[in-house]
């Protein structure tokens, strides 16, 4: 039955690796690569938004492995999809150990 009460995200909105006419549905500068539904459960449970993951295939791109959460309604969700970006950026930035802050990810380290 359809829960009227919760608004679904696919990880499909937040990849960077695909085009908008693929489903990404957030500007590149704020996508991610390759997010895992762990990451946008972390995410969406960072803003407090009481996700719930599921692992499925999205209607209209049924060949690639994906997932999505559904998450508590809020308005709009454009604003949503925004907030859970910057913060899917957040997420994926604190799974990355040994790299001092302040280091690009291409970027040598420091010689002292």
């Amino acid at each position: 039955m359809k829960e009227y009460e919760r608004q679904v995200f696919w990880l499909d909105y937040f990849s960077s690796e695909l085009k908008r006419s693929e489903g990404r549905r957030v500007p590149l500068s704020i996508a991610t690569r390759a997010p895992t539904l762990q990451e946008l459960e972390e995410a969406c449970r960072r803003l407090g938004l009481q996700p719930i993951p599921a692992a499925a295939r999205r209607p209209g791109a049924s060949w690639r492995a994906s997932g999505y959460v559904s998450v508590v309604k809020t308005k709009p969700k454009a604003g949503a999809l925004v907030r859970i970006a910057r913060t899917l950026a957040t997420v994926r930035g604190d799974g990355q150990k040994g790299k001092p802050p302040g280091q690009k990810k291409h970027e040598a380290p420091a010689k002292t």
